[in-house]
């Protein structure tokens, strides 16, 4: 991996609402980016905020701790029983919500009849909330760099200055669980990574990770159909997780299941078996025979299959209904079980991401033009309240 000089640019300091993010501009220190993520999407919910600033589309007014039921009304955003208008946000420097503490804002936005609940908060201190769902605090120090690392890539290949929020809290984007799940191992290894990221092509890599390869890496092609040049099949030879070899059998009533949910109807399934390999070591084409046709599925339609079967990843053999297999998760890009081996074995967070992710680039997101550009999307001289309440009423 090629390491690239971190430049310092600077940054204007004015903060866009809508967009969450800081412009790089000049004349002024540098300041930190600020990420939009949803947590919460309902009917009503309640938060506790200390002393904080509430800013609406009428202006900005100090109000004390407390107790905040926030509820999407007919036309607008309720706060304790009032309608704020189509926006607030309630700036302290911290609250809580559904039993856990956040950093940063919290920002409600009422749409179609909708409550959306949005933490912003600097990009820092989102991946200390992010980093501990993702590797325990027992891996060595250079495999939690290098997820800060990886994390901090994919929340910046996220952002989206024409939205309401970059991303989201759950499993679809990153686990963000919020100041509530921060260890200090944990950020400890954001700090030692501060601003860097994995480019490619001045672009952030798609950062895809996952538990256990089972030996050897798959290629993006395999799992999503589009073939990256830095997500290619690799041995991994120390991925060896406790649950790392496992054993499962089929059901066919459960197979003819999947496939109707599928959409794909051959009767009852009478036999399913692989007809050809990867290099990884993934069935890229299997057969399935049924009692009314014969259907075969190739590439990331097999993949599919597979993973909606429930098979802990798709490097697998079949003998009869009986399926062996090795590793969990997709088995694209960095494998955690396999880098704490690569770290076990004296290899550093650069030497990791390197192995997992050849011919990238290892660099502050500053100096990135794909980042800048969406940083430089909107000009500090729109109106912030008139581009959310906008984006509100017509998103």
């Amino acid at each position: 991996m090629a390491v690239r000089p971190k430049l310092f640019l600077v940054l204007k300091t004015a903060v866009l609402l809508v967009l969450g993010v800081l412009v790089l501009g000049s004349g002024q220190p540098r300041a930190e980016l600020v990420l939009r993520v949803l947590l919460l999407e309902a009917k009503e919910a309640q938060a506790n905020v200390g002393v904080h600033q509430r800013i609406t589309i009428a202006g900005s007014t100090s109000y004390s701790a407390g107790e905040l039921l926030l509820a999407a009304g007919t036309n607008g955003l309720l706060v304790n029983g009032e309608n704020v208008g189509p926006w607030a946000e309630f700036a302290g420097g911290s609250f809580g919500l559904n039993g856990r503490s956040y950093r940063g804002s919290l920002l409600g936005v009422w749409q179609n009849g909708k409550l959306l609940l949005i933490n912003r908060v600097g990009l820092e201190d989102y991946l200390k909330g992010v980093v501990p769902s993702e590797v325990p605090a027992s891996f060595p120090f250079e495999v939690l760099k290098a997820q800060a690392v990886l994390a901090r890539t994919y929340a910046l290949s996220r952002l989206n200055p024409g939205g309401l929020y970059d991303l989201c809290a759950d499993q679809r984007c990153q686990v963000y669980a919020g100041a509530s799940a921060e260890s200090p191992r944990h950020s400890q290894a954001v700090e030692a990574t501060q601003g860097l990221i994995v480019s490619f092509g001045e672009l952030p890599i798609t950062a895809v990770y996952h538990a256990d390869s089972g030996g050897y890496t798959a290629a993006s092609e395999e799992v999503w159909g589009k073939a990256l040049p830095y997500l290619v099949p690799r041995p991994d030879p120390y991925s060896q997780s406790p649950a790392g070899s496992w054993e499962r059998v089929l059901e066919p009533a459960e197979v003819t299941r999947v496939l109707n949910s599928q959409g794909f109807d051959v009767g009852v399934v009478a036999g399913l078996e692989v007809l050809s390999y990867s290099e990884s070591g993934r069935p890229t084409k299997l057969r399935v025979t049924g009692s009314a046709k014969m259907l075969e599925f190739a590439g990331p339609q097999a993949t599919r299959l597979l993973r909606a079967l429930g098979l802990p990843s798709t490097r697998v053999r079949f003998e009869g209904w009986r399926v062996f297999g090795q590793g969990s998760g997709h088995g694209v890009g960095m494998s955690q079980w396999g880098a704490k081996g690569f770290a076990d074995q004296g290899r550093d967070f650069r030497q990791i991401l390197g192995y997992y992710y050849p011919g990238t680039f290892l660099s502050s997101f500053e100096v990135v033009a794909g980042v800048k550009a969406k940083l430089l999307s909107v000009t500090p001289t729109l109106n912030p309240s008139r581009m959310l309440s906008e984006a509100a009423v017509a998103r």
